[in-house]
């Protein structure tokens, strides 16, 4: 794929083409790169480093990055579309899609222009690689947790102390975002490089699932961020969260709907040898498309709507996340019934199915964390 095809603006009478191409170049990649390695990723932690390149080269990084600033402006419903191929086949690497479009993201909506001009460009196309790290934001912003980053203000920029634990899709040459309480002044966040001095990268738990996501402990020992890496300083900080959240959220929603579509076809295969027995159990394979399809269409539309500034709910916008969640495990358990005893085995799908969407279902915003946000808006609403 030449540059261009990442970088060109896309005018309107072609929009749909261009998705369409990008989403057969993905869907591609995914077959003769992602899947042959899917067993490797779950159970031998095998980080797809190349394939995430790749998807960047493909221009799946850049969908949601609007012209002006060097995207293809093809929208997070594009972008969802994408990381829903990926997912299809391996949810693990569907969320590190999602990791590296999350960054995309706050590069996108940042204030700082130096910043989004100068790293922007290679995460998009996939030469920089890097997580999100806003869970223990998002967690403080509703009141779940304390941040765990502290900061001084000093001459240039602020100096961070703290443990920002797993943290996914890092590594030395990576970036990630970051929130932290600055003393005196509120909250602030930055974009990290992963060789920054002072930081140090620790891999201190296994995972049952998602072990190939390079997921560190990052300890910050006096690390001097500079004006120059801030996303957001504390005067900005909520208009800067009001503009990514939407996104941040909806854009999960695509790991969702691939391992959704995935257990639909494991039941259908399931079926052709066991639908006599299968029959009794409460979901079937058409129910649930039918329940997928519906998704798909909200879903698609929310992210159409975000990328073009229309005006979305927030209760919209963290209900159709939480019916994503009951939805992918709803299919799992469904597809691991349907499968029987041999769902359990190390190279069927069906077991791994199950690990991915409860990881939907507890990766921050967390389903529980998702129901206390809409608690509170109904509780706002009757009031």
């Amino acid at each position: 794929l030449h540059m261009s095809t990442v970088t060109e603006p896309v005018s309107l009478d072609r929009i749909e083409n261009a998705v369409d191409a990008l989403l057969q170049r993905v869907a591609a990649r995914v077959q003769a790169e992602l899947a042959p390695q899917v067993v490797d990723i779950d159970v031998k932690g095998q980080y797809p480093e190349q394939f995430l390149r790749g998807l960047g080269a493909d221009g799946l990084f850049a969908a949601h990055v609007p012209a002006e600033m060097g995207g293809t402006g093809l929208g997070l419903d594009a972008l969802i579309r994408g990381m829903e191929e990926t997912s299809k086949v391996c949810g693990s690497t569907g969320f590190m899609v999602w990791c590296q479009s999350a960054l995309a993201w706050y590069l996108v909506n940042t204030d700082n222009a130096g910043l989004r001009a100068r790293l922007l460009p290679a995460v998009m196309r996939g030469e920089v690689l890097g997580g999100t790290g806003l869970s223990n934001l998002m967690k403080s912003c509703a009141g779940i947790e304390d941040l765990r980053l502290k900061a001084k203000r000093v001459e240039g920029g602020y100096t961070v102390n703290g443990v920002l634990p797993w943290v996914s899709n890092l590594g030395a040459d990576h970036w990630f975002g970051v929130g932290i309480a600055v003393e005196g002044m509120g909250t602030m966040l930055a974009a990290v490089h992963g060789g920054q001095a002072g930081l140090n990268m620790v891999q201190n738990a296994h995972f049952v699932a998602l072990e190939g996501t390079r997921t560190f402990a990052c300890q910050f020992r006096n690390v001097f961020v500079p004006d120059a890496e801030v996303l957001a300083h504390p005067a900005e900080f909520d208009g800067f969260v009001k503009r990514i959240k939407p996104g941040f959220v909806t854009m999960q929603c695509g790991i969702a709907l691939g391992i959704i579509d995935d257990c639909v076809a494991i039941m259908r295969e399931a079926d052709e040898s066991h639908a006599h027995v299968n029959q009794y159990l409460d979901d079937q394979a058409d129910t649930l498309s039918a329940e997928l399809t519906a998704a798909r269409t909200a879903i698609y539309d929310l992210g159409a709507r975000i990328s073009a500034h229309a005006p979305v709910t927030p209760k919209e916008v963290l209900g159709l996340r939480a019916a994503g969640s009951e939805l992918s495990l709803k299919a799992a358990n469904a597809a691991m019934l349907h499968s029987g005893a041999k769902g359990y085995l190390i190279r069927n799908p069906a077991q791994r199915r199950v690990r991915e969407a409860i990881f939907v279902a507890i990766v921050t915003p967390a389903l529980k964390h998702l129901r206390k946000e809409l608690a509170a808006l109904d509780a706002q609403a009757a009031a």
